[in-house]
């Protein structure tokens, strides 16, 4: 499908734009209920040409086990965000309820879902830009300490 445009060496290669933008993309994906999310950040990162493995693999937070949680923190926040739109009192972690109530809760569900991953992506591709320049700027230290021990030979 996306054929001549995996040749693209962004797509594969380690640098702070790629992988930066990589968070981005796979952090906000992670915050979406919608089935196949690894679909969807390789849609995204392929021509925002970001890394895509850490694009794919970010989406991999949201999972069996962290979804209950992910979402109904979401929901609250959509809940919140909306006028007239009060948190349900009988709601319940299974799937379900989920499959039963998605008539009433999709809108706070996915207002919160879109404004979480928003806030997380840009707090994402922030933190890793600042991690990466830390990690340069360390490393780049650590030699000119190397560099201007005397040698002992």
């Amino acid at each position: 499908m996306f054929g001549r445009f995996l040749l693209d060496q962004n797509l594969w290669h380690l640098n702070r734009r790629s992988v930066s933008g990589a968070f981005a993309v796979g952090l906000f994906w992670a915050m979406i209920p919608i089935p196949f999310q690894m679909i969807a950040a390789a849609a995204t990162a392929i021509p925002s040409r970001v890394n895509l493995p850490v694009s794919v693999a970010l989406v991999w937070l949201s999972n069996p086990l962290t979804m209950p949680p992910i979402f109904y923190f979401n929901y609250l926040v959509g809940a919140w965000l909306l006028p007239h739109q009060k948190p349900l009192p009988d709601m319940e972690m299974s799937l379900e309820w989920f499959t039963s109530s998605m008539g009433e809760i999709w809108q706070p569900l996915y207002l919160g879902s879109v404004v979480v991953g928003v806030i997380l992506s840009a707090v994402g591709y922030g933190v890793m830009r600042l991690y990466w320049r830390w990690h340069v700027v360390n490393q780049y230290k650590k030699r000119q300490q190397a560099r201007s021990k005397p040698s002992s030979s």
